[in-house]
């Protein structure tokens, strides 16, 4: 079992930026890939962003592409999103999620963090 601690949200202006980052323990050896999701009130959980952790490959939704960066510490086993030119429709809770390796979907999930972007 991985186990997954997220921080970094808060309220910030559109316009503006914020890191998050996660720290993962537990199980780490089978992580394969760490990811960010998030969900909107009323909306279904989102793919944000996700890293492949043997390559660093990185991947995007095309909605924070160019905006929002995922990044890892490979000694600490933490990654970091950092979110620039935030606007309001960032507004969402944002999870850290880890994937074991032989697995198709993401199985150790944090708890969430808030990210409020005002106009």
């Amino acid at each position: 079992q991985v186990q997954l601690v997220e921080s970094g949200g808060g309220l910030v202006q559109a316009g503006g930026s914020l890191r998050l980052s996660c720290a993962a323990s537990g199980r780490t050896f089978s992580i394969n890939s760490m990811g960010w999701f998030r969900q909107a009130p009323g909306k279904e959980r989102e793919p944000v962003a996700r890293i492949l952790w043997s390559s660093g490959n990185t991947f995007y939704a095309d909605s924070v592409k160019d905006r929002f960066t995922i990044s890892r510490e490979n000694g600490k086993i933490m990654v970091h999103l950092q979110m620039n030119s935030l606007k309001p429709e960032d507004t969402a809770v944002y999870y850290c999620a880890a994937r074991s390796i032989g697995t198709l979907e993401y199985d150790s999930w944090g708890q969430g963090t808030q990210v409020t972007v005002s106009s």
